[in-house]
């Protein structure tokens, strides 16, 4: 396995293996950073209308010199404009902001059951891909009720499901329905809580083992269980360092040693999909 190969998509689109994640990461810095992003070979750019960074994402592409074609830009859906029009008409804004043509994948941010609008969100998402706005569709922090609710109403299933991920909460039930309805995983907050998970014995131990750090640890995990994890980092040696996890493998029972380390508040920030709200 090599940073160049590609999850293959159930619409017959592709993604790398491991992206970067760019919450905050905003202004002329911001554009610094992710141009250093770039040329160290990142090419699957994870931003959001909420993260405020999508301006800075389209002009780092600009200034990078490097084709448009070569990149895989990852936007989000905001609650509040999940009514068909307005989801048409904040994807076109999207699209203003990071200056592109189309964006390769477009998400739901979060379902929002207790408003309950999110099929009709879905229903907006699958006519922009058929208008070539965005080239494949998916969700983020989507539950099995959540996905089997916008399949059985729409008969499009989600090309991708963005979830919180981590060694404290490895989602292996939600994973495996993923995996079994054809959906590619990715992984938001992919290192967790940073400095508890880092430092975890375990962690630290496969660190000694295989000469990498506990980050590399952690994001080998998640590609090792077919997970494409979107870390968010803005140092050249830290990008550096996170794109450097694909010349060891950790054995099976590892894997599931890592796993073993859930936590039943391992959330982040307790934000579960079934009763948070956004930031509407």
């Amino acid at each position: 396995m090599s940073l160049n190969e590609l999850y293959e998509l159930n619409d017959g689109h592709q993604l790398p293996k491991i992206g970067l994640g760019t919450f905050q990461i905003r202004g002329y810095q911001g554009v610094d950073q992710i141009l250093n992003a770039i040329q160290i070979g990142y090419r699957l750019l994870d931003t959001s209308t909420n993260y405020d960074s999508e301006g800075a994402v389209g002009e780092a592409i600009r200034r990078s010199g490097i084709p448009r074609s070569q990149f895989y830009v990852t936007t989000k859906l905001p609650g509040k404009y999940h009514h068909f029009d307005d989801a048409l008409k904040i994807i076109e804004e999207s699209l203003l902001r990071l200056g592109l043509d189309y964006l390769d994948l477009y998400l739901i941010h979060w379902p929002l059951p207790k408003r309950d609008n999110y099929v009709e969100a879905w229903q907006a998402l699958i006519e922009a891909q058929r208008r070539g706005l965005v080239r494949s569709i998916g969700v983020s922090n989507f539950e099995k009720e959540h996905l089997d609710k916008i399949i059985s109403a729409t008969g499009v299933t989600p090309a991708v499901n963005q979830n919180e991920i981590h060694p404290y909460w490895p989602q292996e039930s939600l994973v495996a329905t993923n995996q079994e309805y054809g959906i590619v995983t990715e992984a938001w907050s992919p290192l967790g809580r940073g400095s508890s998970e880092l430092t975890e014995p375990l962690i630290l131990k496969l660190a000694e083992k295989y000469d990498k750090n506990a980050g590399q640890i952690i994001l080998r995990w998640h590609i090792q269980r077919g997970i494409l994890p979107v870390a968010k980092s803005t140092t050249p040696q830290h990008q550096r360092r996170n794109l450097d996890i694909f010349d060891f493998t950790l054995t099976e029972t590892e894997v599931s040693q890592i796993s073993d380390l859930e936590r039943k508040d391992g959330r982040v920030d307790d934000q579960d999909p079934k009763e948070y709200e956004e930031f509407v």
